[in-house]
């Protein structure tokens, strides 16, 4: 699977020599966002999360599968026609994703996986991060063994988070290196960073998620991908 690389400085493969360890400031600001999280996320999270239990999930989909960057994306109309499943929810970690795999996996024509942001904001330690994708990988193998999954690098943001993301991006590109071949990595830095490997200003109104144009070059990147996989069911 063809993936878009860079050498430029909005590389994600532009890792600077630092050590992965969110700073005291963020660490103290995650366990506000915690107890704000529980009032005004949680019933939100649950409710979505819910539906999904309750519909279950169709084969046969393209399912993308993350948090609230991926629960934004108009997905059915950005790729009309196709069997596409929007899995995300907002606000999600790798360890919320990992306790949702049965609602969002079944017998899926790929998996496009986009978790780590929120993880970032809470100061969830590197490797417990990578544990967890690595483990959400192998529940989904176990449940459709040899499914395409795509990992993608998680997204630029702002000055502060940059070195982690590279830092963690590089992670997830040495665990699919180590995975099987039916795991894919794809670098979205290239079609959303700008020079300062931040998140470009015209993709974003907060500098997190994507507006309009940020989805349509996310689209632009993703669409060579689903085409093929889409031509590839065609043909089997």
């Amino acid at each position: 699977m063809t993936r878009p690389l860079s050498a430029d400085v909005g590389s994600a493969d532009d890792v600077p020599a630092a050590t992965f360890s969110p700073d005291l400031v963020r660490r103290a600001g995650a366990v506000l966002a915690r107890v704000a999280g529980t009032r005004l996320l949680g019933p939100g999270q649950r409710m979505r999360a819910s539906q999904f239990a309750t519909l279950g999930a169709p084969p046969g989909h393209l399912v993308f599968l993350g948090d609230s960057i991926t629960q934004g994306g108009l997905w059915q109309e950005w790729f009309a026609g196709a069997p596409v499943l929007n899995r995300g929810i907002d606000g999600e970690t790798s360890a919320d994703l990992l306790r949702r795999v049965d609602s969002a996996v079944r017998d899926p024509l790929a998996v496009f996986l986009l978790i780590g942001t929120n993880d970032l904001t809470s100061g969830v330690p590197l490797q417990q991060i990578t544990a967890n994708v690595r483990a959400l990988l192998a529940e989904i193998d176990r449940r459709a063994p040899g499914t395409p999954v795509v990992v993608q690098s998680v997204m630029p943001r702002t000055p502060r988070f940059r070195d982690d993301l590279r830092l963690l991006n590089r992670a997830y590109r040495r665990l699919v290196d180590g995975s099987a071949d039916n795991v894919t990595y794809l670098d979205l830095w290239p079609a959303l960073a700008d020079d300062d490997g931040d998140l470009r200003a015209e993709c974003t109104e907060d500098r997190l998620h994507l507006n309009g144009p940020g989805y349509a070059a996310w689209v632009e990147v993703l669409r060579p991908l689903v085409d093929a996989l889409l031509e590839g069911r065609h043909e089997g």
